[in-house]
């Protein structure tokens, strides 16, 4: 009874934030949208990116959850023109300011921490159930069918879109989400010829993408949004040295 009367508490206390951010403002129904990812886009229905869905994310090493995070901002930039963003985690969130980088307004992203993965998963589906917000972002190391097709189902309604983020050394299994994606680190490169770290850069890789072309890209950020660069295969991943 207790932790029913918390999730209820939980949820109110989210929609109280989520309509102040939002000005009261109705549900906006999902129209087309690019994400700035230029040839890349061929990948996706009618070159859109798709909305009112769930997108998995996988990675198995600390370094590819970074980047993930990094890529994942990138494309919470242009989904946020609709309105604010939930993301729900169960470990340390991004440095919020370091999201401007990407185009993301800290104040209009609300950070939960949810002390276990259960709990995680249910503060990410009655997010995904409230159509006043633009995005919602999960942090969680498993999923189920089951669990992915509440997910599914329930953007279908709300029309929000949920990017789901599963960092785990166990290979994938079979989820109802509408595209899988796995980011992985390369090597910046200089800008303008000048020493230190240059914007990151990432191999792209859509492993499924439900009515679309599944394919792998190399992509860097700049400050104009996504450059999509060479083939993959032109460019070695990056390599991760320990010292001392």
């Amino acid at each position: 009874m207790g932790q029913l009367r918390f999730h209820k508490t939980l949820f109110e206390q989210l929609q109280n934030e989520i309509l102040q951010l939002q000005g009261l403002r109705a549900p906006l129904e999902a129209a087309q949208l690019s994400v700035g990812l230029d040839r890349l886009q061929d990948a996706f229905p009618d070159r859109a990116f798709p909305q009112s869905a769930v997108h998995e994310f996988i990675s198995c090493t600390k370094e590819a959850a970074a980047a993930t995070t990094g890529f994942m901002a990138g494309l919470l930039a242009p989904l946020m023109h609709r309105g604010c963003c939930l993301w729900v985690s169960t470990r340390p969130h991004p440095y919020p300011p370091a999201l401007k980088l990407f185009g993301v307004e800290p104040d209009q992203v609300i950070f939960v921490t949810a002390r276990n993965a259960v709990e995680a998963l249910w503060t990410i589906e009655e997010g995904l159930k409230c159509p006043t917000l633009a995005a919602v972002v999960g942090e969680v190391p498993e999923l189920s069918f089951t669990a992915s097709r509440r997910l599914q189902l329930a953007v279908e309604q709300s029309h929000v879109t949920g990017l789901l983020h599963r960092c785990t050394v166990q290979p994938p299994g079979i989820v109802a989400c509408t595209a899988r994606w796995r980011i992985t680190p390369l090597a910046s490169s200089a800008v303008d010829d000048l020493p230190g770290v240059g914007f990151a850069r990432w191999q792209v890789e859509l492993l499924k993408i439900r009515n679309g072309k599944p394919g792998t890209w190399q992509v860097q950020w700049t400050p104009q949004g996504f450059a999509v660069t060479i083939p993959e295969k032109e460019a070695p991943p990056l390599v991760i040295q320990k010292t001392g």
